[in-house]
């Protein structure tokens, strides 16, 4: 089993190195846009506790930022009027794992819209700064 690598973009914009576009921030997670986006309004939960992903988390940690994930995922619903939310969690490359940090996605689903690929393409930082806004409006 791999360890944990301090590198890693999602730790790397905890510590402020690299920007994001974020929802809402707490002492437990933080709530950013999808840079690579499948669905208009795709946004990540990034615990600030280290963990590789599922396998090495801390249940207590778990505890902590679970609530977070249901309560964006509301958010993203009623602000952007999805259909459906899909919440998805990756471990390990096999499972489709890229970067290496415990995260979730939270991806709104919308009737007759196709997904698109994940990181296929960067989306447009202002309008993700307008989707954050309309969602962070419905925390």
């Amino acid at each position: 089993m791999s360890t944990y690598d301090e590198n890693n973009i999602f730790a790397k914009i905890l510590r402020g190195e690299i920007p994001s576009v974020n929802i809402f921030e707490n002492e437990h997670c933080l709530a950013i846009m999808d840079a690579f986006p499948q669905s208009k309004g795709h946004c990540l939960i990034v615990p600030k506790a280290p963990s590789r992903n599922i396998f090495d988390a801390d249940p207590a940690q778990l505890s902590k930022v679970i609530p977070y994930v249901q309560q964006l995922a509301k958010a993203v619903r009623t602000a952007l009027m999805a259909d459906g939310i899909r919440i998805a969690q990756f471990n390990e490359p096999s499972a489709g794992q890229t970067v290496f940090h415990l995260h979730w996605h939270v991806i709104p689903v919308y009737e007759g819209t196709e997904m698109g690929t994940h990181a296929a393409e960067m989306a447009d930082t202002g309008e993700l700064a307008t989707l954050a806004e309309k969602i962070a409006a419905k925390l």
